[in-house]
């Protein structure tokens, strides 16, 4: 059912990835891997209900890596052409001829690769029109105007539908591939006039369609944040507790895992360095890595290599138990490969401490008196040293109340210390990308301001 939205289907794909590795090994590559995707997809824009833009994409291609011993050299195409597929194999060759070797090139092990992968069921395409999509964009964006007539302008909203599909094989046994979606609606109005606006956003991404927020919600949320931050005021400099919203929470589980990557810890330009077995977090801190939850985004049988994915506690109870490696950083490490090529698959933080009380509104009175973050500007992560300094804007909180929104201001701290002193995490849990987590509660940071 899924395949019908694309010109190819999977067993042709599968055939045209049969082909390449047969080329390689025609020509005398000792290894290849191959990819071959496929994807359609519409994305409109509106601004003050009028139409932007309209975009639909048809794309394909292929791409491919093959080995002279530990040389290996990469090319791809957009032609599915016999012709087309057998030169950019050629081409892929000849780089490695003349590449440098790389003791840590190579292939994933055979008995990492992943040969019976499961359905995920990650596919949900998505038949709408582009006036289906420019109505359902206009809803959200008549919805935001009509919250209040503060709402004088907007920056406009979109709704994106993509699907595709690929398959990913190479000469060692390994071949699959399957269907993905991601459908996403935003909008993101504008509140007061000249040096008073703010603007704010709001956005929902699933892989179907069906469970999308309704549009009419999306609207008025996205004003009402962009309502609540007028007349904002500025904050001198102090030290206090900061409470990441969970929007911006969702970037500190980012940083962690940007921390234990195997780029990063090779190139020991981390400031984790050598931290499995160590205690990172408060103690009551969890991390798990779920890649099998069906439907789930950031779901995935097996990485870019082929390698099997595993659910794992990534950290317990505070210490970490495992880094984030594909086959070529695990070796640079002396270590096995973790099924992360490419990247993290479904993480979700969490605390052992977390009560049913502690929603957004009692995360706020957990805090007291302290700063809730809701935008974050730049990009001032040191990931070697740790430290940390962001521009921010966000409310001020006095007794669990939030009592008035601040902006101009910088918080900064080092991340070592940011992730011990987390005190609490709310069960206000949203999903971003393929992170999941509730609002953060630092026991303390600089609060820079005028």
């Amino acid at each position: 059912m899924t395949e019908s939205v694309f010109i190819h289907t999977q067993d042709q794909l599968r055939e045209l990835a049969r082909d390449v590795l047969a080329f390689a090994r025609q020509i005398g590559g000792t290894d290849c891997a191959v990819e071959i995707s496929e994807g359609s997809g519409l994305s409109v824009s509106v601004r003050k209900g009028q139409i932007e833009t309209i975009e639909q994409n048809k794309d394909k291609g292929m791409g491919v890596t093959v080995y002279s011993g530990q040389k290996r050299g990469n090319a791809s195409t957009s032609d599915f052409s016999t012709a087309a597929l057998r030169a950019t194999v050629e081409a892929a060759y000849n780089i490695a001829r003349f590449t440098a070797e790389d003791d840590c090139a190579g292939l994933a092990d055979a008995d990492m690769l992943e040969m019976a992968p499961r359905d995920l069921r990650l596919c949900y395409p998505w038949q709408v029109t582009t006036e289906q999509a420019v109505a359902l964009a206009q809803r959200a964006e008549a919805a935001a105007f009509g919250v209040d007539k503060r709402i004088t302008n907007s920056e406009g909203a979109s709704v994106h539908a993509q699907q595709s599909h690929f398959v990913a094989a190479n000469s060692r046994g390994f071949i699959g591939g399957y269907p993905f979606s991601r459908h996403t609606l935003s909008v993101a109005p504008i509140a007061g006039k000249g040096a008073k606006m703010q603007r704010d956003d709001w956005y929902t991404s699933v892989r179907d369609a069906r469970n999308m927020a309704d549009p009419e919600h999306v609207g008025r949320y996205a004003a009402e944040r962009a309502l609540a931050r007028l007349n904002a005021r500025k904050l001198d400099t102090r030290t206090c507790p900061v409470l990441f919203e969970a929007p911006l929470a969702t970037g500190l589980l980012g940083a962690f895992v940007q921390a234990v990557s195997g780029g990063s810890l090779y190139r020991k330009s981390s400031f984790l360095l050598d931290s499995l077995g160590t205690a990172a977090f408060a103690p009551h801190i969890q991390i798990l890595e779920d890649p099998h939850v069906v439907g789930g985004v950031g779901a995935a049988p097996f990485d870019e290599e082929g390698v099997r994915t595993v659910r794992r506690n990534v950290v317990q109870d505070g210490v970490v138990q495992g880094y984030f490696l594909s086959s070529y950083s695990a070796r640079k490490l002396g270590m096995q490969t973790t099924g992360n090529a490419g990247g993290a698959h479904g993480l979700t933080l969490s605390s052992s401490a977390t009560k049913r009380s502690d929603d957004f509104a009692g995360m706020l009175r957990k805090m007291g008196r302290g700063l809730l973050v809701t935008e974050l500007m730049g990009q001032g992560t040191n990931y070697v040293t740790g430290d940390y300094s962001r521009g921010a804007s966000g409310f001020w909180v006095e007794n669990g109340e939030i009592q008035y929104p601040v902006e101009e201001i910088t918080i900064a701290g080092n991340m070592k210390d940011m992730f011990q002193q987390i005190v609490a995490v709310g069960n206000d849990v949203l999903t971003r990308g393929s992170k999941v987590t509730g609002s953060i509660l630092i026991e303390k940071m600089v609060v820079g301001g005028s």
